[in-house]
């Protein structure tokens, strides 16, 4: 190994030491175990490298947003022991092609994707992504339109609904928004699916609001990786 490659994974392992004592803190004041809460590592626009490094050091959850990076890193990787989480907005005829590969799709927000992925054979973990904006662009489900999808995912074979996806809004603070998220999931979700109490919210910045909002699933990209290389 290079010493620029020892200090690269070096950096890793301080990052991740960080973030997980971060969690930990967060965890002891909500007065939560932080075993039950995931850390998913975002790797968008990062190489391949960076994850194989990321592997050495126990990661086993990475998290992509684009479908054609994801493929390709997945295919590169296949010798390791990961889980793949596929977490942008997905296209309705790519759904396939992501279920190939991912083990969970955290953006479900729409019937038409839901019977894109639709399987007789076998089962992938899926969230629900509620919209927490009035931007239609920014992905998720309308909270009012949330209870009708849920259903159509719970009806649907091939899927296994773990919980409610959100992001934060960029213009408001982020705890009162995951609140709402956790909200949305005891109205909507547990009455129909108990066992479907995931939540998977919070990122860099906000994971502490998000942990002490109940998330299950915290998707952390730049405090672990650093910033994103820039796109070619």
């Amino acid at each position: 190994m290079t010493d620029e490659r020892s200090a690269g994974v070096d950096d890793l392992r301080a990052r991740l030491r960080a973030v997980a004592s971060r969690v930990g803190e967060a965890a002891r004041l909500a007065d939560r175990d932080p075993a039950g809460i995931r850390t998913i590592v975002v790797t968008k626009f990062h190489p391949a490298s960076l994850v194989r490094d990321l592997a050495t050091l126990g990661v086993t959850d990475v998290g992509e947003n684009r479908h054609q990076e994801a493929q390709a890193k997945a295919l590169e990787l296949a010798d390791l022991d990961l889980s793949w989480h596929f977490i942008g907005q997905l296209q309705s005829k790519k759904a396939r092609q992501v279920r190939a590969y991912a083990d969970a799709i955290h953006s479900i927000d729409r019937a038409a994707l839901v019977d894109a992925l639709r399987s007789d054979e076998t089962s992938i973990d899926c969230f629900v992504q509620v919209n927490l904006t009035d931007d239609p662009g920014r992905g998720g489900v309308a909270p009012d339109e949330l209870e009708g999808l849920v259903e159509h995912v719970l009806a649907t074979p091939g899927l296994r609904l773990l919980g409610l996806m959100a992001v934060a809004p960029l213009d408001e603070p982020a705890r009162p928004a995951f609140a709402r998220v956790r909200e949305l999931s005891e109205r909507f979700v547990l009455p129909m699916a108990p066992e479907a109490r995931s939540l998977s919210m919070g990122m860099s910045h906000d994971l502490e609001d998000a942990v002490a909002e109940g998330a299950t699933h915290l998707r952390i990209g730049t405090a672990i990786t650093g910033n994103r290389p820039i796109a070619g």
